[in-house]
């Protein structure tokens, strides 16, 4: 058995119906879902697809059946413990019948341990309304892994409630496989038993009780590793996977002559990550934060080798007074146009320079991509593979230029409503410029009603549309009913 299967069926045993019976005198939560989409056009519309972790289809007249059950944290104990399971059965998504979730998490004090696939949020920005982070963003159905955490800012000592600090380290392995054979079918390249790894940490200045204002720092890193990566002449190119391979990961470095001659010479697999920045301040009533968030490929973004960074996702959030029309307004600029730069060449005996720009955001020579099962797990903006049509699972625009605003608002107790409008231009790649440029125009009005009659029960309707020559015209709505509650009682 491949150790893919391993991994997975280790996470599901660790949700065993022995389990789940165990837990029922403690309290657990269930969801039941159901959705459809209709809509008209290219594709279903963008904002009905993106960062729904994976659970979307751009398929038109679409739709799913969705139920999971939960146990939360019990955050008042030093020892606790939480596990979730939720499957999925759909109509033209890429898959018919998924588990979306199957995760189990045990936290002592600060520090945790999850083990599965678990959906998780963006670092630094409202899930809700930002277009998403760089590096992980809630747009692409989630990886199993290991993770160990500090998942939730705590004090760090002796600096009087001053310094908070967070983190993780993470290993898993990505799902998509049987997708990308499908997909590419003999077109371009695919890859099978790819593993992953992701590391993280957070510094947060912060006192409310002494000063209004807060300050945030962070960088994230993740890797694609290991793995056999199948191209359309027949070539397969087997990547190493040894414990040494999992360090080489961990600290970047060369890999041996296992590997490919590529990464031999640059580092073990495909890097990304990014640095993030933010700024808040606390008023009596309401709050502000600004953003700011660098993505990088290579030591050549990482490093201020070609001048200052001009590629970035900076946004501003505003969380207003309490009142019955606006709760919180987002507004986002992404430029992903420099790269370090157009060119990319070591250096000759003729020219004894070198140039290692054409970072080529989210692609890798290797891997298919910064993706699993077709959608970016970065920001959505950068137009994902899910929608070429050539069979090629590389992202062909990531040099855009995007703006985006979201808003949300609570009219009553019972009704919620959200709006996303964004624009982006696409150059396409250095390697593989446009002619022209082309243009995304994408708008949502989402309504949630919750009545108050029938506890656990909403009914979310929402409408949206795409315009220009990117992803091309479309228009449809969503109409989504979800019922939740407890099963048992908490002690």
């Amino acid at each position: 058995m491949k150790r893919r299967n391993y991994f997975i069926i280790s996470c599901l045993m660790l949700i065993s119906p022995a389990t789940v019976q165990a837990q029922f005198d403690k309290g657990l939560n269930y969801k039941i879902e159901t959705s459809a989409t209709v809509s008209g056009g290219h594709n279903t519309p963008f904002w009905l697809v993106a960062n729904k972790h994976g659970l979307s289809s751009i398929r038109k007249n679409n739709a799913y059946l969705d139920a999971g059950i939960f146990r939360d944290l019990e955050k008042d104990k030093k020892f606790s413990y939480a596990f979730g399971l939720e499957m999925v059965g759909a109509s033209r998504f890429t898959s018919k019948f998924f588990i979306q979730q199957a995760y189990v998490d045990l936290r002592y004090r600060g520090m945790e341990i999850s083990v599965g696939s678990k959906e998780r949020g963006n670092e630094m920005k409202n899930d809700q309304l930002s277009s998403g982070s760089m590096t992980f963003s809630t747009n692409a159905r989630p990886i199993p892994q290991v993770r160990i955490s500090i998942p939730e800012y705590i004090p760090f000592p002796w600096t009087k409630h001053w310094l908070h600090i967070k983190g993780h380290v993470a290993y898993g392995m990505f799902t998509d496989e049987k997708f990308q054979e499908r997909f590419t079918d003999g077109r371009s390249k695919y890859t099978k038993e790819t593993l992953f790894h992701s590391k993280a940490a957070f510094l947060k200045v912060e006192n409310l009780e002494k000063s209004p204002v807060s300050v945030e720092l962070g960088i994230e890193m993740a890797a694609q590793f290991g793995g056999d990566c199948y191209y359309p002449d027949g070539t397969v190119l087997r990547t190493p996977d040894s414990w040494k391979d999992f360090f080489r990961i961990f600290f970047p470095s060369n890999g041996d002559s296992g590997a490919s001659e590529s990464d031999q010479i640059n580092i073990l697999g495909n890097h990304v990550g990014s640095y993030s920045a933010a700024v808040g301040y606390h008023f009596p009533t309401w709050k502000v934060k600004a953003y700011w968030e660098h993505f990088f490929e290579d030591r050549s973004g990482m490093t201020l080798t070609y001048g200052m960074w001009r590629d970035c996702l900076t946004g501003l959030e505003v969380t207003l007074p309490e009142n019955p029309f606006v709760k919180t307004v987002v507004g986002e600029f992404l430029y992903t146009k420099h790269q370090s730069g157009a060119f990319h060449y070591f250096a000759t005996p003729a020219i004894d320079h070198s140039f290692t720009g054409a970072d080529n955001y989210y692609n890798n020579s290797q891997y298919a991509g910064w993706e699993h099962w077709g959608q970016g797990i970065g920001n959505p903006l950068v137009t994902s593979p899910i929608y070429n049509k050539d069979g090629n699972l590389a992202f062909e625009s990531n040099r855009v230029k995007g703006f985006h605003i979201g808003l949300n608002g609570s009219p009553t107790p019972e009704i919620d409503y959200r709006i996303l409008v964004s624009v982006a231009k696409h150059w396409g790649t250095y390697g593989s410029p446009y002619r022209t440029i082309r243009r995304n125009q994408n708008g949502l009005l989402e309504v949630t009603y919750k009545p108050e009659q029938i506890p656990g029960w909403s009914f979310t309707l929402a409408g949206a549309v795409d315009g220009g020559n990117m992803l091309g015209e479309s228009w449809g709505g969503m109409l989504t009913i979800r019922k939740t509650g407890l099963i048992g009682k908490k002690k």
